[in-house]
């Protein structure tokens, strides 16, 4: 009697793949066209710019044109998970400045890199595991929670620089953020990287799965043995990790930790991952979507400076692309549900 009530909950628990979000033929098509509409807007923006603008098309702007995405490129494709479990993090800007000050006061203590880098990675990540406790197991709300905790790291990077910029000396860690292999930074090779490293993590691994389904239905998810509590804590967890390197590879690059660095970061972030395609609602992300988002925002910055554009202005185009992406994201889900 026991193994036919044991067979019997095994049979009415939901698999982790019947739970990530499936699409009927329909659905596919609309999905499929909207992802090439992004890349044929992309493309048609890309020659548009190298006919018009002065210097667009050069190797030395195209290079800086790959170093300067390669902050947001990191940091969105953990955002991707994030958004894809119905999560958002808006501490990410605070976290790159904390990082890199930390970073820049712990080398300047011991004259050591890799401790220096480690310890703020480990920051990061500490930050990254209190957002995801505080949202998974106290069920604080993520804009209410982030949002806290991007005020106190902000704080806590004047506190403890006296708000002012702490300069480094080290030609180690220096030379981190002006390395090049084949002509290319290291900062690029990272970014690269992590696109490859998290696509593989999002299509092959059961913690994308489980995130897919988490984003899809939270309360399925659970019923089927995934443990949604543990698994928002690893990615919030991953997400502080990863943006604070990024923000110690910012204070290589500008010699510098500096508090008031990353302003508005979060913002250009998050308006990547949704122009690729990864759904505000949850259970829809790519990391091709992502990649041509990043890619989207970077060029759109790079043409601004490329015109002088006034920096007065280029609030108004980052707030119109992330009202864009936003209206993009519920035109998309609209066309599934229809």
């Amino acid at each position: 009697m026991q193994v036919r009530e044991n067979l019997a909950s095994a049979a009415a628990k939901p698999s982790v793949d019947a739970l990530v979000p499936q699409q009927n033929e329909r659905q596919k098509w609309w999905q499929h066209l909207t992802e090439y509409s992004l890349i044929a807007i992309f493309a048609v923006m890309f020659v548009t710019m190298s006919l018009t603008v002065d210097h667009f098309f050069s190797i030395d702007n195209m290079l800086g044109l790959a170093l300067s995405i390669s902050q947001i490129g990191m940091v969105a494709c953990t955002m991707m998970f994030c958004l894809a479990s119905r999560d958002f993090d808006l501490s990410i800007g605070s976290t790159v400045a904390f990082s890199g000050v930390l970073c820049a006061m712990v080398l300047n203590a011991t004259d050591n890199t890799f401790v220096a880098i480690v310890a703020a990675v480990a920051a990061g990540a500490a930050i990254g595991f209190v957002n995801g406790a505080v949202i998974a197991y106290l069920r604080i709300n993520a804009l209410i929670t982030t949002l806290a905790t991007m005020e106190i790291v902000r704080g806590l990077g004047f506190i403890v620089s006296k708000g002012q910029a702490v300069g480094v000396s080290s030609d180690t860690f220096i030379a981190l953020g002006g390395l090049t292999l084949f002509g290319v930074s290291l900062p690029i090779w990272v970014t690269l990287l992590c696109f490859i490293a998290f696509g593989v993590l999002l299509n092959q691994t059961v913690y994308g799965r489980n995130t897919l389904a988490i984003g899809g239905n939270p309360e399925a998810s659970r019923l089927a043995g995934i443990n949604v509590e543990r698994t928002r804590v690893y990615i919030f967890l991953i997400q502080g990790a990863v943006t604070a390197l990024a923000g110690v590879i910012l204070a290589s690059r500008i010699t510098s930790g500096q508090p008031n660095a990353a302003q508005g970061f979060e913002l250009n972030v998050i308006s990547a991952c949704v122009l690729g395609g990864v759904s505000l609602m949850g259970g829809r992300a790519t990391i091709s979507g992502v990649v041509i988002g990043v890619l989207i925002m970077g060029t759109v910055e790079n043409v601004m400076n490329l015109l002088n554009i006034d920096a007065f202005y280029q609030y108004l185009v980052r707030g119109a692309i992330l009202l864009a992406a936003v209206l993009l994201d519920q035109l998309k889900n609209r066309g599934v549900r229809d």
